[in-house]
């Protein structure tokens, strides 16, 4: 039994949204719970349902027919915007239409959405929704048209970042995008710097306090805004930091070079001087060739 006529209210799924967050979103939109869409939809579930971020679904391909013909969207669109939807090999090929939860680590775990994009694609009822970060950026989700940003799946509702325009500034486009291993390098670089209390501390610990004045409801415990906020915090550097090293070149650097380097970077970091330690992990960078 259907659980309402195919398509009588329209749920467009958020780009990169887990399949979780968007069959939730669908069931309450029909005043449903998951598994009772699931029921309706003659999908048989197994796994320990939780609600997202914790736990994801793989769907079969039957399993995505039927979905797909429930809210009129293309299988093809299906999997262009639920980037987790491809199952395992156990159901991926099975004739039948079968669905699977999985728990996720919070590694890797999908971010809060925003809020009003959310609203805009879920009518009659705003309810959360979850998204994967993009993978060549850091791990954080920006809404620039709404300022709104995400960074840890320990937030239940996206951060207000109004007071740090700045974090829009520095969204890079299609063309200037880092490579994922500087991406990589300068992630881990910088959350060095940001544990450590480095180089950029000042400008780091001001825009942290800006951020939870701006968002009272951020949770205290057990980790703190500190640790939870942090991709946002050093979201704009570290963005500057790939981009530096994406134009190193492929031989090792001489003296001269790395002096040039560093000048260089200080000043895309606005900084008036840089001159890291023996110790910092920018050097490991420099002479890994």
């Amino acid at each position: 039994m259907w659980p309402s006529p195919p398509g009588a209210l329209r749920v467009q799924p958020l780009p990169r949204e887990s399949t979780a967050s968007y069959l939730t979103r669908l069931a309450a939109t029909y005043q449903l719970t998951v598994d009772q869409l699931l029921d309706g939809l003659h999908i048989a579930a197994t796994g320990t349902f939780a609600a997202p971020p914790a736990t994801d679904i793989h769907l079969s391909a039957e399993a995505t027919r039927r979905l797909s013909a429930f809210t009129r969207i293309p299988p093809a669109h299906l999997n262009r915007a639920l980037p987790r939807q491809p199952p395992p090999a156990s159901i991926g090929m099975a004739h039948a239409a079968l669905a699977r939860w999985q728990p996720l680590q919070p590694a890797v775990q999908p971010l809060a959405a925003c809020t009003a994009c959310t609203a805009h694609r879920s009518p009659h009822k705003a309810v959360p929704a979850w998204i994967h970060p993009a993978p060549d950026l850091p791990r954080a989700i920006i809404c620039t048209r709404h300022q709104q940003a995400s960074s840890d799946p320990r937030h239940p509702a996206p951060l207000n970042i109004h007071p740090l325009p700045e974090l829009t500034r520095t969204r890079p486009g299609a063309r200037h995008r880092a490579t994922t291993a500087s991406l990589s390098w300068a992630s881990t670089i910088t959350t060095r710097w940001y544990d450590h209390h480095q180089h950029l501390h000042a400008r780091w610990h001001t825009r942290l306090n800006r951020l939870t004045d701006a968002n009272p409801h951020i949770p205290q415990g057990p980790a703190s805004p500190a640790l939870t906020c942090r991709n946002l915090i050093t979201y704009p550097e570290t963005l500057t930091l790939a981009a530096a090293l994406d134009r190193l070149p492929p031989h090792p650097l001489t003296r001269a070079q790395q002096t040039a380097f560093l000048h260089h970077l200080a000043g895309r970091l606005q900084l008036p001087r840089f001159a890291p330690a023996d110790h910092d992990l920018l050097w490991q960078r420099l002479h890994a060739r």
